[in-house]
């Protein structure tokens, strides 16, 4: 199971979760979160897809920050519609990947999900809430199990250390979960992450 660790801040810390190797890492480009990151990403072994969290930002600006930091995935993260990410991807890199999220509470029309599966490679599912992000809270997993598509998705969304079990039970199922994203339930303040817990996702299997 592949493991991205979202809402990177700190230059020294960032140094230090590569050196757990996650498979993704997530560095958020919207400036008015808590974990908004300004500067330059420090060096990072290459097996790490280094992705830049976008909230209703333009197509341009998108391009100069995978330009800037070297991105391998862009994650759209606001309402960003249909023609936005079809252009995007013209644009974009093809080995650029594309991950559009979409927030759940109690129930989710997956409908919605079908005009975007020709241009995203992966669905990103996280907890809706009164911010794009970082909540911290889960939504109820069950609604996933409607899920229709073969698309393969990030899990998202108040995923911490007390949640392990259930991830685990979830990933015995059928769903095409391409990755566990996990962010402020492993950090000491926003954007500084715990390296000690951070060792502990070695048990999602």
């Amino acid at each position: 199971m592949k493991i991205k660790i979202c809402g990177m801040k700190y230059p020294d810390n960032i140094i230090e979760v590569g050196s757990l190797l996650p498979d993704y890492m997530g560095f958020i480009f919207w400036e008015k979160s808590a974990r908004y990151f300004d500067g330059v990403i420090p060096s990072l072994p290459e097996s790490i897809k280094k992705t830049g969290v976008f909230v209703n930002e333009t197509i341009e600006e998108i391009l100069q920050k995978v330009s800037l930091n070297n991105l391998q995935a862009v994650q759209l993260h606001g309402k960003e519609s249909v023609e936005f990410c079809t252009e995007l991807k013209s644009k974009l890199q093809k080995r650029t990947e594309i991950i559009k999220v979409f927030s759940i509470l109690d129930d989710f029309n997956f409908e919605v999900l079908k005009p975007y599966e020709s241009v995203c490679d992966y669905f990103l599912f996280d907890t809706k809430g009164k911010l794009p992000g970082g909540n911290g809270t889960t939504f109820d997993w069950k609604v996933l199990e409607n899920y229709p598509s073969s698309k393969p998705f990030f899990l998202s969304g108040g995923i911490g250390l007390d949640e392990m079990e259930a991830v685990n039970e979830i990933l015995k199922t059928n769903l095409p979960i391409h990755a566990i994203d996990v962010n402020s339930k492993f950090e000491i303040e926003p954007g500084l992450k715990n390296i000690e817990t951070l060792q502990c996702l070695s048990t999602i299997k």
